[in-house]
């Protein structure tokens, strides 16, 4: 593998320990995956944020990488955390967890890490180009970049994501290559979709229906003409989920599909089998439901305006988190839709989200417009779920489901 003279530096450790581990880290990779040279990176999203995942033993690794000298050369934000940051303790998080929260975050925040805890770092600040490498972790934001933007990256491990922010570097392999970015399955939708949770459905139906075939070929769809970037992201996180795959083409909607012709392998997605989809993420009923989370993948401004005008004058009777990232919450305080919001009895949950924080053992049944979330309620929370449309969630919220 190829090394310019100053990775050739960090490697040699002459510019410090933490620059030493995470080019090592970055080598390695670049040996397993057979890649010929590292590529220079502006954008990182690093994973791994939340102390339910990291334990003591990843705190501790961080620490040691911060101490060692570690500062990020590229902007780099965070997935989301365990805990809402600065109000951890209204969401019911114990004091021990919030302790080793925040000393992962101080842990980030000394290398130069922008603390922001979010998976949708594209609509707070995070925003690549165009074809531009980068280094992102999240699998909903791996496939968003890949496919909505049209920028270039890996689904990066937390390790691999933070040795591409303290190098500026990442190797080309895998989807930084032309290759690896070609369609290898139509797949023809013949359903209509309207909500954020049609998108889910249709991510988990062509995931599953290409694991089945023991396919892992990034698919074209077709059959779609327009989707916002709220269902966008809706899917992306789905079909990561459901199908592990990074990155798809839309037909007419994203901006590398017109450059390839649709494969001639070809499977269906029809109206029955988002019916399906659906009705697999259902098995509580509107009684049993004690918990009604928004905002997974994390909410849009648009999005919490949407909540504000459908909870107006009204109060929750469930726990209701509303989960977005910290500059979007901003914005909906200085736009007034906090304040709505908050009056009703429901919870901005920023910096975190239902799927990291640790929530086991608190609820029984989840209502939620996101497939993904579903996928995590039952395999880590053993959560029963409810997918329903974005409205019915608030309804659901408001004792009206």
């Amino acid at each position: 593998m190829h090394l310019t003279p100053e990775e050739q530096s960090m490697l040699a450790g002459e510019q410090g320990k933490a620059d030493q581990k995470a080019m090592q880290i970055l080598e390695t990779l670049g040996r397993i995956y057979g890649a010929d040279r590292m590529l220079p990176v502006s954008s990182v999203q690093i994973s791994g944020v939340s102390y339910d995942n990291l334990g003591d033993a990843g705190l501790e690794w961080l620490s040691e990488m911060a101490e060692g000298g570690g500062r990020a050369r590229v902007l780099t934000t965070l997935n989301p955390a365990g805990m809402d940051i600065e109000n951890w303790d209204r969401l019911g998080i114990p004091p021990e967890f919030a302790e080793k929260q925040h000393r992962v975050i101080d842990a980030f925040a000394r290398m130069g890490v922008i603390t922001t805890c979010t998976c949708t770092p594209y609509l707070a600040g995070n925003t690549p180009s165009f074809g531009e490498p980068i280094a992102w972790a999240e699998s909903s934001a791996v496939c968003y970049a890949n496919s909505v933007i049209g920028a270039r990256t890996n689904r990066e491990g937390g390790p691999g994501a933070l040795a591409a922010s303290l190098t500026g570097r990442t190797p080309e392999y895998g989807m930084h290559l032309d290759d690896n970015r070609q369609p290898g399955m139509t797949i023809d939708v013949q359903a209509q979709l309207s909500d954020t949770a049609d998108f889910g459905a249709l991510g988990k139906a062509i995931g599953e229906r290409l694991e089945s075939l023991g396919r892992k070929a990034i698919p074209y769809i077709t059959g779609i003409d327009s989707a916002s970037m709220e269902q966008l992201k809706s899917f992306c996180a789905s079909i990561a989920t459901y199908g592990g795959l990074p990155m798809f083409h839309m037909q007419g909607v994203t901006p590398e599909a017109g450059d390839h012709t649709p494969p001639t392998d070809r499977i269906t997605i029809a109206a029955a089998d988002l019916d399906s989809a659906r009705q697999s993420l259902i098995d509580a009923s509107p009684d049993e439901v004690d918990f009604v989370s928004l905002g997974c993948p994390h909410l849009s401004i648009d999005e919490v305006a949407r909540i504000a005008d459908l909870l107006r004058g009204k109060r929750v009777v469930k726990e209701f988190w509303i989960t977005t990232s910290r500059p979007v919450k901003a914005l909906a305080d200085q736009m007034g839709y906090a304040a709505i919001i908050e009056a009703s009895g429901a919870k901005f949950a920023v910096d975190t989200c239902c799927v990291v924080a640790p929530i086991r053992g608190r609820f029984h049944a989840m209502s939620t417009d996101s497939a993904k979330a579903c996928y995590y309620a039952y395999s880590k929370n053993k959560f029963r779920t409810r997918l329903l449309d974005f409205d019915q969630v608030v309804r659901e919220a408001v004792g009206e489901g």
